[in-house]
C-alpha cells in the first residue's frame, strides 16, 4: 500500500501548474475550465492565470490520480468527481462527454485562520449591535439559516455563529463534504459518502440526520441543505431540538422559505402543503442572509424573522437589520449601512430569559419607529 505522504507529495506533482495558487492563501478559489484556460479568486474578483497544463491528457491524469486519492472513480457513466486535496481544499470535476471541452474544475480553498466575528467586523460585513443580536439569538437557541449564493460566505458566517454555542454543549455537524471548523470543544462531526463504482455503500445526509437524533445533540449543525433533508431538519427544529443552524442557497430572505419547501418536497413524506408550510414558518426563527458585493466584498444583507404563514399572503417575514446602499467611491467601492429597521423581535422575550438584551442602537430605532 502506498503511504500516504507519498501519495499525496504524487498528486501534487500532477498539481504543480496550479500549485501556487494552492499556496496562496489570499486565493479563495481556483477554476480551471480545460488545461489552458484557469482562473483564481482573490477578494471576491476574478483574475485569469497565465498558468496551464501541458495538455488535456496532464489535466486529467491529475484529476484521475485524485480520484484514486480520495478511493472514487469516475469514467464516462460517472463523469462527476466531488473529492478534497490533502490540505482540505474542496475539489468538484467534471470530466468529458458532460464536459465537452475538457475537464472542468473548481478548487474551493478555506482559510487555514480561525475566522471571528471580530474578523468580520473589521471587515464590516455587519456593526457590533447586530452582532450582539445575533449571540443572544444563538445562545437563546433560535433556529437559523444562512442563506446566499455561491461564494458569499455562507459557511464563514455559520463558523462565526457556532462560537456563541455554549462551552458545555454537544454539538453534531452533518455534512457532505467537510468543511465547517466549529469553535467549540464537544463538537461530533458526520460525514455522508457517495456509492462506490458498483452503487454500494452510499451514506446520506439523511442517514446521517436520523442517526443524529439518538446521538443526544444539544445542537444540530447541517452543513447545506441540498434536498428532502430539509424535512427531517424542519421536524427536528419544531420537536424539541432548538438552536439548529444550517445554510441554504438563496438570494433574498423570501427565497429562503421557497426553497426550504421545495426541498422538503423531495422527500418521500407526503405532506399536505399547507402543513409543511405551517412547519416552516413555525421552525425557522432567524434568516442571515449574506452577499458578495459588485466590488467583491462580502457582507450581511439582513436578518431576517419568520413571523407566520397566511393562506393569502404567503410566508409573513419581518426585517431586523437590512442593508442600505449609498453608491460607490472613485475606487468602485460599494458604499453602504447596516441599520436597525425599528421592528421589535418577537424573540425578545425569549432572550431576556437567557440573560440577554436588545442592542441600545436597535432599541432607538425601535423607539423612533414607534
Amino acid at each position: 500500500m502506498i503511504p500516504k505522504e507519498v501519495f499525496e507529495q504524487t498528486l501534487m506533482s500532477f498539481l504543480a501548474p496550479i500549485k501556487p495558487f494552492l499556496d496562496d492563501a489570499s486565493v479563495s478559489e481556483v477554476m480551471i475550465n480545460g488545461p489552458f484556460d484557469i482562473y483564481v479568486e482573490k477578494k471576491g474578483r476574478l483574475y485569469k492565470t497565465d498558468a496551464k497544463f501541458d495538455s488535456h491528457y496532464a489535466l486529467a491524469a491529475a484529476l484521475r490520480n485524485l480520484a484514486q486519492y480520495v478511493g472514487r472513480h469516475v469514467d464516462a457513466e460517472r463523469p462527476i468527481l466531488e473529492a478534497r486535496l490533502p490540505d482540505g481544499s474542496r475539489v468538484e470535476a467534471v470530466f468529458p462527454p458532460a464536459s465537452p471541452d475538457g475537464p472542468s474544475v473548481a478548487i474551493r480553498r478555506f482559510s487555514k485562520e480561525t475566522l471571528t466575528i471580530e474578523t468580520l467586523l473589521n471587515f464590516g460585513s455587519m456593526t457590533p449591535d447586530a452582532a450582539d443580536l445575533l449571540r443572544g439569538m444563538v445562545g437563546s437557541k433560535q433556529n437559523i439559516i444562512v442563506a446566499g449564493g455561491t461564494g458569499s460566505g455562507k459557511t464563514s458566517m455559520l463558523n462565526v455563529l457556532s462560537s456563541f454555542i455554549g462551552l458545555e454543549e454537544r454539538v453534531v455537524i452533518i455534512e457532505d463534504s467537510r468543511e465547517l471548523q466549529l469553535q467549540r470543544p464537544h463538537v461530533v462531526q458526520l460525514e455522508g459518502r457517495p456509492p462506490d463504482a458498483r452503487n454500494r455503500g452510499a451514506v446520506t445526509i439523511r442517514d446521517l440526520f436520523k442517526a443524529t437524533l439518538r446521538m443526544r445533540p444539544d445542537r444540530i449543525v447541517v452543513g447545506e441543505i441540498r434536498s428532502g433533508e430539509a424535512l427531517e431538519l424542519i421536524q427536528a427544529m419544531t420537536s424539541g431540538h432548538g438552536g439548529c443552524l444550517s445554510t441554504v442557497h438563496a438570494t433574498y430572505p423570501i427565497d429562503t422559505c421557497n426553497r426550504l419547501e421545495t426541498m422538503a418536497l423531495m422527500s418521500d413524506v407526503g405532506l399536505p402543503l399547507f402543513a409543511l408550510r405551517a412547519q416552516i414558518s413555525s421552525a425557522i426563527d432567524l434568516i442571515v442572509q449574506v452577499s458578495r458585493l459588485q466590488d467583491g466584498s462580502r457582507c450581511v444583507t439582513h436578518i431576517t424573522e419568520t413571523v407566520g404563514y397566511h393562506p393569502e399572503g404567503g410566508y409573513q417575514l419581518r426585517d431586523l437589520y437590512v442593508r442600505e446602499y449609498d453608491g460607490k467611491d472613485a475606487k468602485g467601492k460599494v458604499l453602504s449601512r447596516f441599520v436597525p429597521t425599528g421592528n421589535l423581535p418577537k424573540a425578545t422575550e425569549i432572550l431576556r430569559e437567557h440573560g440577554y438584551e436588545l442592542p441600545e442602537r436597535m432599541l432607538k430605532a425601535i423607539a423612533a419607529k414607534a
